[in-house]
């Protein structure tokens, strides 16, 4: 009888290797990658936050007399908040009833500001395609100013043409000294500042 049960226990004992065996060999499928092969899931990153700011910006009224205030919020980036106030002035107001002061096709070809004065690097276009007159440059060259001058960190600005400083780059005012912001062609509502 003994001999019986260790005969069984045997068998028992080569049926259950014999299974495994057949088990590990079975029709071959995906198989889980190794812990080392496993493919790394980086934790989802958050969206990166661009600081942003509220400036005032300057346009001229339907009737080139008073320069009108637009808040904007900006977004900043690496570059100088001077910088972004200027191109945001060439991107035109986004009211319809302000008219832009810029003229089409003008780049900013450099801006720095040194001791308080904004050194302000307009391509030739700002000349070529501005429509002329008086009334018309004093929009044009005081929203530049008076933008600038809002931010707190500017307090003249000086007009340079593709790198050259002008006596008068638009016909009529002097810009061969840096100018400063005129507050009295800001229109408040009810008249002027």
């Amino acid at each position: 009888m003994r001999q019986k049960l260790v005969i069984l226990l045997s068998c028992l004992l080569l049926l259950s290797l014999l299974a495994g065996c057949f088990k590990a060999s079975k029709v071959p499928g995906p198989s889980a990658p190794a812990p080392e092969e496993r493919p790394k899931v980086e934790a989802p990153q958050p969206p990166s936050v661009e600081p942003s700011r509220k400036v005032t910006l300057y346009f001229a009224d339907k009737e080139a007399r008073y320069l009108i205030p637009e808040e904007r919020e900006v977004k900043v980036g690496r570059q100088p908040l001077e910088r972004v106030v200027v191109e945001e002035l060439l991107r035109g107001p986004a009211s319809p009833e302000l008219c832009p002061t810029i003229p089409k096709g003008t780049r900013l070809l450099s801006l720095e500001v040194k001791d308080g004065i904004a050194y302000v690097d307009f391509s030739r276009e700002f000349k070529l395609n501005h429509p002329g007159g008086s009334a018309a440059e004093i929009m044009t060259l005081y929203s530049v100013v008076d933008s600038l001058a809002h931010l707190g960190t500017v307090k003249r600005v000086q007009f340079l043409l593709e790198g050259q400083k002008k006596d008068s780059i638009l016909g009529h005012l002097d810009t061969s000294l840096p100018l400063e912001p005129d507050w009295n062609l800001v229109k408040k509502e009810g008249g002027t500042r």
